[in-house]
């Protein structure tokens, strides 16, 4: 079973409105194992529908169309599955009257052109929405080339929109495909590599799922949320679904090892925290070019309090040789950022600090150019009797982006050094 959605309305188009529903539909036809390859917006335009219509369901068993129900002059959803039909529409007393009772109950008289709400392609049927909206949902069966195929139409409202879904259309759905299945997916997140240096490393693998087509692996880069590695199957029920994914999980994780950061949701600065606090380490931040992104995306992580000391947003460079302790000289250096991550920790009273100095542009600073980053560790009890340490990385990108970069390269070279010091206690012994 093959459903296809599409997204009706010239607000979609000239970005007025971002289509949320088509995702949310998506999400819930995985879940109930229903194939979904396309997802497509169209206008608020007759002729344009029922092209797009056409053209869902010649690839599509079935087809959501969301949006245009309501009771003004460009809701023509209802026409233009009419027009797919072949039929006219007809007003439905039974959905007219509860349009009018829901206007009564409040008090208020209903315009006329509500009743436009009530008509209804004939041989289809409405859904009935509990909610109190006031348009319905519909079922429309059509026959493509012998086929019968079914078209569903609901409000763009998403609270109306995900009651009739939820209710109505996914039960509907699964009774005609006939087969009980569904699907699920993990995202793993990787840090450390890019997206051909990891299509690289799992060539084998992926070679391995293309011959089975399930479980599947995507690709997804997401900027300072990394590189996402989306793993999908199907399965009969959740259970066997999951049981794909956990096992080509362990066979990724084999492969690329700590470039793996985390999963689904979680952020790179999640698991440096449980680091820090299954070692009972606290800390502390000193941020230039970053200016205070990197300790807001700690202070995300719930729980942070008890690792995170804090973060010192030192932008001017008299606040680094005044607070920190960087001594006078280039600020957008090696030293100047290991002083930083040392002076972090001394102020901050933690146990770890990370320094982050360099240029995110528009212009080149100290002969330095645009996406020159340097990240200072000062890994305290960790690192033994080093001290603090620095290392350069060209970053690339608008102001924005290499900011972002710089955050998460900072908070992955301290997850390294964490998971490296684990393995061996006393590196420097």
């Amino acid at each position: 079973m093959r459903c296809e959605v599409v997204a009706i309305g010239t607000e979609l188009l000239l970005g007025q409105i971002v289509d949320t529903n088509s995702s949310w539909i998506g999400e819930q036809l995985a879940i109930a194992g229903i194939d979904s390859l396309y997802q497509t917006k169209v206008g608020d335009n007759l002729d344009r529908m029922v092209e797009t219509l056409e053209l869902a369901l010649s690839r599509s068993d079935a087809v959501i169309c969301c949006g245009g129900l309501g009771p003004t002059q460009d809701d023509i959803t209802r026409a233009a599955i009419a027009r797919i039909m072949g039929v006219d529409l007809e007003l439905d007393d039974e959905v007219a009257a509860r349009i009018e009772a829901m206007f009564t109950s409040r008090g208020r008289r209903m315009p006329m052109n509500n009743l436009l709400q009530a008509e209804v392609p004939v041989g289809a049927t409405p859904i009935r929405d509990p909610q109190p909206g006031t348009a319905p949902g519909l079922i429309c069966p059509v026959v493509r080339d012998g086929e019968e195929k079914v078209v569903y139409a609901v409000p763009g409202v998403p609270r109306e929109m995900k009651e009739m879904v939820a209710q109505a259309i996914v039960p509907d759905l699964v009774a005609r495909s006939g087969e009980a299945a569904t699907i699920f997916s993990r995202t793993l997140r990787t840090w450390g590599e890019s997206e051909s240096g990891l299509a690289e490393r799992l060539a084998g693998r992926i070679e391995v799922l293309d011959g089975s087509g399930n479980p599947t692996l995507a690709y997804n880069a997401s900027g300072i949320e990394g590189i996402k590695l989306r793993l999908t199957a199907k399965g009969p029920d959740q259970a066997a679904a999951a049981a794909l994914v956990a096992e080509e999980e362990r066979e990724i994780r084999a492969i690329l090892g700590d470039l793996v950061f985390g999963v689904d949701d979680e952020t790179i600065e999640a698991p440096v925290l449980s680091l820090l606090r299954s070692r009972g380490l606290t800390l502390g931040l000193a941020e230039s070019l970053t200016g205070g992104m990197m300790g807001s995306r700690m202070a995300d992580v719930p729980g942070a309090s008890d690792v995170f000391r804090g973060s010192i947003v030192s932008y001017a460079s008299d606040v680094k040789f005044d607070v920190l302790g960087v001594p006078d000289g280039p600020v957008v250096s090696l030293e100047a950022a290991a002083a930083m991550a040392a002076g972090a920790r001394r102020v901050l009273g933690a146990d770890v600090g990370i320094g982050v100095t360099g240029v995110a542009g528009p212009d080149e600073q100290e002969g330095q150019p645009v996406g020159t980053v340097f990240v200072g560790l000062d890994l305290g009890p960790v690192g033994g009797e080093a001290g603090p340490e620095a290392f350069h990385v060209p970053l690339f990108g608008d102001r924005l982006q290499i900011r972002q970069f710089a955050v998460i390269t900072a908070v992955n070279a301290l997850r390294l050094r964490l998971l490296a010091s684990e393995r061996d206690p006393d590196p420097f012994g």
